[in-house]
């Protein structure tokens, strides 16, 4: 007599016996992503206009952590950004945010309205920092458009200004400076080339 130690067993399937596999499952290689659509992002030179002005989003809040890494990644060796209690004898709460991690952080801030399009940077001027800034203190920023004419030797494309100032949570300017891109244009260029220029109003 023939018994299993298992007990009764049901015949495995055999493969006639297995539903086919969906098309869905099948490997269908690496994607395309030359295919993929782009989406466009950011303002382009027809969204400015001579003195108008944009609240950048969020914020951040700046740690430790943040200028820490930031301080040693750029040697930047200062004991007032890196010692407490060198920066207390100094007159002051605790270490000092190293002040080149709040301009970066103004600038990236202010990103996604201004240049994030694409276009050249082509510099910073007139940057003055202000109150220094603690960590856990929170900056916020903001931009007026003071400048803007479009390129003659490359068409397509316009210059933009604007003066962009950073706050803490207090309301106190802790860095504010002069910002210039190309930034693209979105209808074909002119065959005139005004420029636009806006008085500035300096936030003490």
């Amino acid at each position: 007599m023939h018994s299993t130690l298992n007990g009764p067993s049901d015949p495995s399937p055999s493969a006639a016996d297995m539903p086919a596999a969906s098309s869905a499952s099948q490997d269908v290689g690496d994607p395309d992503f030359d295919s993929f659509p782009l989406m466009p992002k950011g303002n382009k030179y027809e969204d400015f206009e001579l003195g108008q002005r944009m609240t950048h989003h969020w914020g951040r809040t700046l740690t430790q952590a943040d200028n820490v890494s930031f301080s040693t990644a750029t040697c930047a060796w200062l004991p007032v950004h890196l010692n407490v209690e060198h920066a207390r004898n100094q007159g002051h709460p605790d270490t000092v945010l190293n002040p080149m991690l709040v301009l970066c952080t103004a600038v990236g801030l202010s990103v996604e309205d201004l240049s994030e399009s694409g276009g050249p940077f082509l510099g910073i001027d007139d940057c003055v920092f202000g109150s220094p800034m603690y960590p856990g203190d929170t900056i916020t920023a903001s931009s007026q458009v003071l400048q803007m004419r479009t390129s003659a030797s490359k068409p397509g494309v316009g210059i933009v200004t604007w003066r962009t100032v950073a706050t803490n949570q207090h309301g106190q300017s802790v860095v504010q400076f002069v910002r210039t891109n190309l930034v693209a244009l979105r209808a074909k260029p002119a065959t005139t080339s005004p420029s636009l220029k806006v008085e500035e109003q300096h936030v003490h």
